[in-house]
């Protein structure tokens, strides 16, 4: 009697979504502010082709569970290339996770919704956590203790462990310095400064070209005056 053996049939291979349906912000002033965190931590980073920084990127932590993830309004992974990617899946990450997330509240985040995103970086290694409610000017932030997030008790001049940035409350809202002490700027603001460095590189290449004409006209004058001395059978040289 020959039995016959077949081979296991071939497991379906795991997709894990590159998005979850959700949009990236809820309104324009919850947009500007993730764009104006994320650019101005490049900005900082962007030397260092080992710190990868991502806005509403899709967060995978767990091998095997793609209905396990989490989607932080900005993420810095130190240790960690550049690149594109479609989601952050820590396993081919080598098992690292984001280190810093900031969250930016909106009118459709719940209490209950952003107490399980706590629980969800807690749980899954995050070092620091920044959640910002730009309409009520409340800043909070976390910070990793004994293997723990525990809240920062005084957040206005709080400088960053990782990051080095410093933040900062004002009238106007939440500031972001960079570790040398420069302003966090929006796109608008750095075109403006751009254009004002290059008006004054124009007005002193046109300074210098003034007084370079001016040294020219005056050593035409010196020429005009030793062709004339000479003229007169007067050597200037020894004048």
């Amino acid at each position: 009697m020959v039995i016959e053996v077949r081979s296991p049939e071939p497991q379906a291979t795991l997709i894990y979504p590159d998005s979850d349906g959700e949009p990236m912000a809820d309104n324009t002033q919850q947009f500007a502010l993730i764009v104006w965190i994320k650019e101005n931590l490049e900005r900082v980073y962007a030397q260092d082709p080992n710190v990868f920084v991502a806005g509403d990127l899709l967060w995978y932590p767990v091998e095997g569970n793609n209905k396990l993830r989490q989607a932080p309004d900005v993420m810095v992974a130190f240790g960690r290339t550049k690149g594109y990617r479609g989601s952050y899946q820590q396993w081919k990450e080598e098992n690292i996770p984001p280190q810093v997330v900031f969250e930016i509240w909106s009118p459709g985040n719940r209490p209950s919704e952003m107490a399980k995103k706590l629980a969800f970086y807690q749980n899954y290694g995050v070092e620091e956590y920044y959640l910002y409610h730009p309409d009520l000017l409340d800043l909070a932030g976390w910070c990793k203790a004994e293997d723990s997030l525990h809240p920062i008790e005084e957040m206005d001049g709080w400088v960053s462990p990782r990051l080095g940035v410093r933040f900062q409350m004002a009238e106007a809202g939440l500031q972001l310095y960079r570790p040398d002490g420069e302003p966090f700027l929006t796109t608008l603001e750095l075109e403006e400064r751009a254009l004002q460095a290059e008006e004054r590189a124009r007005q002193a290449e046109e300074r210098a070209q003034q007084a370079e004409s001016e040294l020219e006209r005056e050593r035409q004058k010196s020429q005009a005056i030793a062709d004339r001395l000479r003229a007169m059978g007067i050597n200037p040289d020894d004048l």
